[in-house]
C-alpha cells in the first residue's frame, strides 16, 4: 500500500523554505527540528554529490556527479529528493512502496512554479506562503492516492 508523509523544500542555501505534513499518519515534528532536517539535508546532498564516483547521465557538472541524494529507502520510511536546475530541492518522505513518487515530485516544482513563483508577494528563498500552492498540493497528493498505485507513467 504505502502513502505519502512529509513534503519538505529547501533552497540553494540550505534554507527550509517550506515543510508540511501530507498525511494525518506523519509523525509531528517541531519547526526548529524542521529547520535542522532541512539544513542537514542540505549538507548531506552537497557531500553525496562530491564523494559520488559515478558520472549520472544528464549531469551538469563535469568532473563528477552534481545529483546528490536522489532517495534514501531505511527503517519503513523512504525519502525522495527532486533538485531542480537552480538549486531547489523538493523532498518527499513516504512509506515504503508507495507509488507515484517521483511523479509527485515533478508535479509538486511544477506547482511550485505556477503559484508561488508567480505570486507577486513571493521573495525568491524565502519561505512559501501561497494558499494557492498548498491547496494546489493538497489536490494533487489526493488524486493520486485516489487513483491507485501506478497511474501515471513517468515522463
Amino acid at each position: 500500500m504505502g502513502g505519502f508523509l512529509h513534503l519538505f523544500i529547501v533552497n540553494k542555501s540550505g534554507g527550509l523554505i517550506h515543510h508540511r505534513p501530507l498525511s494525518d499518519r506523519a509523525p509531528t515534528i517541531g519547526t526548529n527540528e524542521w529547520l535542522r532536517i532541512g539544513s542537514t539535508f542540505h549538507s548531506l546532498h552537497a557531500i553525496a554529490a562530491e564523494a559520488s564516483p559515478l558520472r549520472l547521465l544528464g549531469n551538469k557538472n563535469a568532473y563528477g556527479a552534481d545529483d546528490g541524494i536522489e532517495e534514501i529507502n531505511a527503517g519503513g520510511i523512504l525519502l525522495k529528493s527532486f533538485q531542480t536546475r537552480t538549486g531547489v530541492k523538493f523532498v518527499i518522505t513516504a512509506d515504503p512502496g508507495t507509488a507515484d513518487i517521483d511523479y509527485v515530485l515533478r508535479e509538486i516544482y511544477v506547482l511550485y512554479t505556477d503559484c508561488a513563483l508567480k505570486d507577486p508577494f513571493y521573495e525568491l528563498e524565502m519561505p512559501i506562503r501561497c494558499e494557492l500552492f498548498t491547496q494546489a498540493v493538497d489536490l494533487l497528493i489526493e488524486r493520486v492516492e485516489k487513483s491507485g498505485p501506478g497511474s501515471f507513467k513517468q515522463r
